[in-house]
């Protein structure tokens, strides 16, 4: 990797509207050769999913920035991701928070990304294997929230684990064309807080999603 490499990444997500500093830098710093298969290399810093196994693909990088964006991190966020994949966004959001907690339902894909974040060094990530509906309560409340997968509504106990004051992002849909959504956790519940971009998603899976 050069920081050409990284440096078509950071201008994609400029073009999609990302202008937040502390995320465009964490674009440029991660290498996200790391994070596919390696017979894919070469097609990682296209701003452009890659195929993983499982019949999965990897967000595109863009999106990816602009859903981390949606979460207004700050530096200190203890953060809980659902849908790991290969690490890619873990990775991101490692850079821009105190702590990421991440569930991956597939053990392989999970053996991986852990993978990926050791090589890269990046050692403020735990990578669970579970149903990330449930989340992880014994590691709440959480700051934010990324959701990497689509539902037509948020899980109640991701709402039950964020914390008041506390960022959700989400694809709501069906699976296959969705509203990227930012909520924000008040006393009141959840709220919507705005659209972030229309997208297309794998449908989010376990006991709060599809079955």
């Amino acid at each position: 990797m050069t920081l050409r490499d990284t440096e078509k990444l950071v201008r994609a997500a400029v073009r999609a509207g990302v202008t937040d500093r502390a995320v465009l830098e964490a674009v440029r710093a991660v290498p996200r050769s790391a994070f596919v298969p390696c017979e894919r290399a070469e097609e990682a810093y296209r701003d452009a999913p890659v195929p993983i196994p499982r019949g999965m693909v990897t967000t595109q990088p863009s999106l990816v920035a602009r859903m981390v964006e949606a979460l207004a991190l700050t530096g200190a966020e203890h953060v809980l991701e659902v849908g790991t994949g290969y690490g890619y966004q873990t990775a991101l959001l490692a850079c821009l928070s105190g702590d990421v907690i991440s569930v991956e339902r597939l053990p392989d894909l999970a053996d991986r990304a852990r993978a990926n974040l050791d090589g890269q060094g990046i050692a403020n990530v735990e990578v669970v294997v579970g149903d990330g509906t449930e989340g992880v309560p014994s590691r709440a409340p959480y700051d934010a929230v990324l959701v990497s997968a689509a539902f037509p509504t948020v899980p109640e106990p991701l709402v039950g684990q964020l914390r008041t004051g506390g960022r959700l992002v989400q694809p709501i849909g069906p699976g296959g064309v969705e509203d990227v959504t930012v909520f924000e956790r008040t006393s009141a519940g959840l709220v919507r807080r705005g659209h972030v971009c229309p997208a297309s998603f794998v449908r989010l899976h376990g006991r709060h999603g599809y079955h």
